[in-house]
Protein backbone atom coordinates (compact mmCIF):
# COMPACT_ATOMS: atom_id res chain seq x y z
CA UNK A 1 0.00 0.00 0.00
CA UNK A 2 1.21 3.66 -0.84
CA UNK A 3 0.12 6.86 1.26
CA UNK A 4 -0.93 10.61 -0.34
CA UNK A 5 -1.24 12.92 2.21
CA UNK A 6 -2.53 16.72 1.17
CA UNK A 7 -1.49 19.28 3.70
CA UNK A 8 -3.88 21.72 4.48
CA UNK A 9 -6.41 23.44 7.06
CA UNK A 10 -10.11 21.94 7.37
CA UNK A 11 -13.47 24.06 7.22
CA UNK A 12 -14.83 25.69 4.47
CA UNK A 13 -13.38 28.84 4.87
CA UNK A 14 -10.06 27.52 4.15
CA UNK A 15 -11.72 26.12 0.57
CA UNK A 16 -9.46 27.18 -2.65
CA UNK A 17 -7.00 29.01 -0.15
CA UNK A 18 -3.59 28.72 -1.29
CA UNK A 19 -1.95 26.79 1.81
CA UNK A 20 -5.24 24.01 0.74
CA UNK A 21 -3.54 23.72 -2.62
CA UNK A 22 -2.83 20.08 -1.48
CA UNK A 23 -6.69 19.21 -0.32
CA UNK A 24 -7.40 20.52 -3.61
CA UNK A 25 -4.88 18.40 -5.61
CA UNK A 26 -6.51 15.20 -3.64
CA UNK A 27 -9.64 16.12 -4.08
CA UNK A 28 -9.37 16.42 -7.75
CA UNK A 29 -7.71 12.96 -7.70
CA UNK A 30 -11.09 11.60 -6.03
CA UNK A 31 -13.37 13.01 -8.39
CA UNK A 32 -11.78 11.69 -11.43
CA UNK A 33 -11.51 8.00 -9.76
CA UNK A 34 -14.94 8.33 -7.95
CA UNK A 35 -13.71 8.38 -4.81
CA UNK A 36 -15.60 9.99 -1.39
CA UNK A 37 -13.44 10.92 1.68
CA UNK A 38 -14.94 9.66 5.08
CA UNK A 39 -13.91 10.73 8.44
CA UNK A 40 -11.43 8.06 9.85
CA UNK A 41 -10.64 9.44 13.27
CA UNK A 42 -10.64 13.19 14.68
CA UNK A 43 -7.29 13.96 13.04
CA UNK A 44 -7.97 12.50 9.31
CA UNK A 45 -10.20 12.01 6.48
CA UNK A 46 -9.24 9.19 4.28
CA UNK A 47 -10.60 7.51 1.28
CA UNK A 48 -8.97 4.80 -0.86
CA UNK A 49 -8.89 1.82 -3.47
CA UNK A 50 -6.67 0.14 -5.94
CA UNK A 51 -5.25 1.84 -9.34
CA UNK A 52 -4.07 -0.75 -11.44
CA UNK A 53 -3.97 -3.53 -8.81
CA UNK A 54 -1.80 -0.96 -6.70
CA UNK A 55 -3.85 -0.09 -3.29
CA UNK A 56 -3.39 3.53 -1.85
CA UNK A 57 -5.50 5.39 0.80
CA UNK A 58 -5.70 9.38 0.28
CA UNK A 59 -5.54 11.66 3.61
CA UNK A 60 -6.64 14.55 4.48
CA UNK A 61 -5.30 15.89 7.96
CA UNK A 62 -7.98 18.04 10.13
CA UNK A 63 -5.31 19.12 12.53
CA UNK A 64 -4.14 22.00 11.25
CA UNK A 65 -0.84 22.70 8.91
CA UNK A 66 0.99 23.38 11.50
CA UNK A 67 0.09 19.71 13.52
CA UNK A 68 -0.20 17.84 10.30
CA UNK A 69 3.07 15.41 11.84
CA UNK A 70 -0.10 13.93 14.38
CA UNK A 71 -2.21 12.92 11.73
CA UNK A 72 0.64 11.49 9.16
CA UNK A 73 2.56 9.25 12.48
CA UNK A 74 -0.93 7.68 12.67
CA UNK A 75 -2.06 6.89 9.43
CA UNK A 76 1.36 5.56 8.71
CA UNK A 77 1.31 3.22 11.86
CA UNK A 78 -2.03 1.87 11.64
CA UNK A 79 -1.61 1.06 8.22
CA UNK A 80 1.76 -0.28 8.40
CA UNK A 81 3.28 1.53 6.33
CA UNK A 82 6.88 2.76 5.72
CA UNK A 83 7.94 6.67 4.82
CA UNK A 84 9.40 6.37 1.48
CA UNK A 85 5.57 4.75 -0.05
CA UNK A 86 3.77 8.08 1.72
CA UNK A 87 3.75 11.05 -0.59
CA UNK A 88 2.99 14.60 1.22
CA UNK A 89 1.79 17.30 -1.50
CA UNK A 90 2.10 20.41 -0.19
CA UNK A 91 1.89 24.72 -0.97
CA UNK A 92 5.53 26.34 -1.59
CA UNK A 93 5.90 30.16 -1.89
CA UNK A 94 9.43 29.49 -2.99
CA UNK A 95 8.21 28.35 -6.62
CA UNK A 96 6.26 30.46 -8.84
CA UNK A 97 2.19 29.22 -9.24
CA UNK A 98 1.46 26.29 -10.78
CA UNK A 99 5.38 25.35 -10.65
CA UNK A 100 6.15 21.60 -9.45
CA UNK A 101 8.74 20.24 -7.24
CA UNK A 102 9.37 16.40 -6.77
CA UNK A 103 11.82 15.02 -4.36
CA UNK A 104 12.41 11.61 -2.09
CA UNK A 105 13.08 13.66 1.04
CA UNK A 106 14.45 16.72 2.35
CA UNK A 107 14.07 19.37 4.64
CA UNK A 108 11.31 21.35 5.64
CA UNK A 109 11.76 24.30 3.44
CA UNK A 110 10.57 26.44 6.09
CA UNK A 111 6.97 24.90 5.69
CA UNK A 112 5.44 24.28 9.01
CA UNK A 113 3.03 21.24 7.94
CA UNK A 114 6.41 19.83 6.51
CA UNK A 115 8.36 20.15 9.58
CA UNK A 116 5.66 18.67 11.91
CA UNK A 117 5.71 15.77 9.86
CA UNK A 118 9.39 15.47 9.99
CA UNK A 119 8.83 16.19 14.12
CA UNK A 120 6.52 13.14 14.55
CA UNK A 121 7.84 10.92 12.46
CA UNK A 122 11.46 11.94 13.63
CA UNK A 123 12.38 11.07 10.04
CA UNK A 124 12.68 13.21 6.60
CA UNK A 125 13.21 9.90 4.03
CA UNK A 126 9.22 10.91 2.74
CA UNK A 127 8.90 12.24 -0.79
CA UNK A 128 6.99 15.35 -1.07
CA UNK A 129 5.43 16.69 -4.23
CA UNK A 130 5.75 20.77 -3.71
CA UNK A 131 2.87 23.01 -5.86
CA UNK A 132 4.15 26.53 -6.19
CA UNK A 133 1.80 29.28 -4.88
CA UNK A 134 4.10 31.96 -5.67
CA UNK A 135 5.20 34.95 -3.15
CA UNK A 136 3.40 38.08 -4.50
CA UNK A 137 2.99 39.92 -0.66
CA UNK A 138 4.80 42.19 1.10
CA UNK A 139 6.83 41.79 4.31
CA UNK A 140 4.71 40.81 6.79
CA UNK A 141 1.86 39.59 5.09
CA UNK A 142 2.39 35.92 4.17
CA UNK A 143 0.19 34.32 6.68
CA UNK A 144 -2.77 36.52 5.15
CA UNK A 145 -1.23 35.51 1.52
CA UNK A 146 -1.30 31.62 2.14
CA UNK A 147 -4.58 32.24 3.29
CA UNK A 148 -6.31 34.23 0.61
CA UNK A 149 -8.09 32.04 -1.72
CA UNK A 150 -6.93 31.52 -5.51
CA UNK A 151 -9.20 34.04 -7.94
CA UNK A 152 -10.83 32.97 -10.94
CA UNK A 153 -7.86 33.63 -13.11
CA UNK A 154 -5.09 32.26 -10.89
CA UNK A 155 -7.14 28.97 -10.84
CA UNK A 156 -7.83 28.65 -14.44
CA UNK A 157 -4.01 29.12 -14.94
CA UNK A 158 -2.76 26.53 -12.73
CA UNK A 159 -5.45 23.91 -13.82
CA UNK A 160 -3.20 21.85 -15.92
CA UNK A 161 -0.45 22.12 -13.32
CA UNK A 162 -2.87 20.70 -10.98
CA UNK A 163 -3.88 17.83 -13.51
CA UNK A 164 -0.57 17.37 -13.77
CA UNK A 165 -0.02 16.72 -10.52
CA UNK A 166 -3.16 14.47 -10.24
CA UNK A 167 -0.74 12.13 -12.94
CA UNK A 168 2.28 12.21 -10.55
CA UNK A 169 0.05 10.57 -7.76
CA UNK A 170 -1.27 8.00 -10.33
CA UNK A 171 2.51 7.13 -10.99
CA UNK A 172 3.62 7.21 -7.14
CA UNK A 173 0.54 4.76 -6.44
CA UNK A 174 1.55 2.52 -9.51
CA UNK A 175 5.48 2.39 -9.02
CA UNK A 176 6.98 4.30 -6.27
CA UNK A 177 8.84 7.47 -6.01
CA UNK A 178 11.49 6.61 -8.76
CA UNK A 179 8.81 5.72 -11.28
CA UNK A 180 7.16 9.09 -10.13
CA UNK A 181 10.80 11.23 -10.61
CA UNK A 182 11.49 9.32 -14.13
CA UNK A 183 8.07 10.48 -15.25
CA UNK A 184 8.06 13.72 -13.81
CA UNK A 185 11.45 14.31 -15.39
CA UNK A 186 10.21 13.06 -18.62
CA UNK A 187 6.98 14.51 -18.74
CA UNK A 188 8.02 18.20 -17.22
CA UNK A 189 10.42 18.86 -20.19
CA UNK A 190 7.67 17.85 -22.85
CA UNK A 191 5.79 20.30 -20.99
CA UNK A 192 8.55 23.05 -20.95
CA UNK A 193 8.82 22.77 -24.41
CA UNK A 194 5.28 22.74 -25.12
CA UNK A 195 4.58 26.50 -23.25
CA UNK A 196 7.64 27.54 -25.53
CA UNK A 197 5.97 26.42 -28.69
CA UNK A 198 2.72 28.18 -27.36
CA UNK A 199 4.47 30.99 -26.75
CA UNK A 200 5.68 31.71 -29.92
CA UNK A 201 2.69 31.02 -31.88
CA UNK A 202 0.97 34.11 -29.39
Amino acid sequence: MRIVFGIGNPGSKYNNTKHNIGFQILDKFAEKHELRFRAANKDYYITGSEFHASRFLLVKPVTYVNLSGLAAKDVLEKNDVPVGEFLVITDDLNLEPGKIRLRKSGGDGGHNGINSIIYHLEDDKFPRLRFGIGNEFEKGDMADFVLSKFNKEELNSIQDDIDFAVNLIEEFICGGIQKTLDYFSKESSKRANNKLTEGAKE
